[in-house]
């Protein structure tokens, strides 16, 4: 069975191909679109293949409570999955959802990060392929996701002074700024951690 055929009572594909058409207007990333796509096949699966429009906000509380409880999903797990189906109510098919005091929320801590040391890096930065090594840097000196990278421009760079403007995926400058603690700071607020990896 293809991910996008769910059955053909619920018009799946008429449905998602709206859930695509209202991320694709909001310039989203590919990679949200398919975890979005991914996240309203999974909740019409899990009521019995029925369509969103049937279903309100008992049903969303109780599969995001079924997903903390009996899935043992992360909080940040839970929270896509609330955020995917909040945009599926109102930016698809236009239906305010009342706020779900009553859902369950994971226990499971948040996981810690793996550092490694900076010699470490230094190895691990070397044994990338040559025609990779810049890419690599880039995305552990910048903090940019793949596709930023990729999709860097000429006009991103700032020769001169050696920076590239990132506005990692926010749509306002600001938002980055916040998001990287240099709010009022200035372009040198945050040292780059390959600075260090010698």
């Amino acid at each position: 069975m293809k991910p996008d055929s769910v059955n053909s009572d619920v018009s799946p594909s008429r449905l998602l191909d709206q859930v695509r058409a209202a991320i694709r207007v909001r310039h989203y990333s590919l990679r949200t679109e398919q975890a979005y796509v991914h996240w309203v096949i999974r909740f019409i699966r899990h009521c019995g293949m029925r369509h969103p429009r049937e279903l309100g906000a008992r049903e969303v509380s109780a599969y995001l409570s079924y997903l903390a409880s009996e899935r043992d999903v992360a909080a940040a797990t839970q929270q896509q999955a609330l955020s995917v189906l909040l945009f599926l109510y109102k930016q698809v098919l236009e239906i305010e959802l009342p706020w779900l005091d009553d859902l369950v929320r994971p226990k499971k801590p948040a996981r810690l990060p793996t550092v490694l040391h900076v010699d470490e890096v230094a190895r691990l930065l070397d044994a990338i392929r040559p025609e990779h090594a810049l890419m690599g840097r880039l995305l552990y000196g910048t903090g940019m996701r793949l596709m930023e990278c990729l999709r860097l421009r000429i006009k991103d760079v700032d020769f001169l002074r050696r920076e590239i403007h990132e506005l990692l995926g926010h749509s306002d400058v600001s938002t980055t700024m916040i998001y990287t603690h240099v709010l009022n700071r200035g372009g040198r607020g945050v040292v780059s951690p390959l600075d260090a990896v010698r």
